[in-house]
């Protein structure tokens, strides 16, 4: 069965690589959605996959690459269906 979730992310998310860190988080996971920067600072990403696997990304998603500061992660229901997981351009 598969989980789906929309992230909100704020803190120092921009700037530091995220983006493509949580795509290939994501790909190692076989998590499929996309992520992309907001334009208010923050970053938005939805998740897809196995429940235990989307839970993973949730919990890497709470901490973030190196040099981000995650001080707030939202998460909520989700909807749609992806292949593949993606860096869509800001929004």
């Amino acid at each position: 069965m598969k989980l789906t979730r929309h992230l909100r992310l704020y803190g120092r998310v921009q700037g530091v690589w995220y983006r493509e860190s949580m795509r290939r988080e994501a790909e190692a996971l076989g998590v499929a959605g996309w992520v992309r920067n907001r334009r208010d600072g923050s970053v938005d990403a939805m998740v897809q996959g196995p429940e235990d696997a989307v839970q993973a990304l949730i919990a890497w998603a709470k901490i973030g690459p190196p040099g981000a500061r995650v001080e707030r992660c939202e998460v909520s229901e989700g909807r749609g269906d992806f292949t593949g997981f993606e860096r869509l351009p800001s929004e």
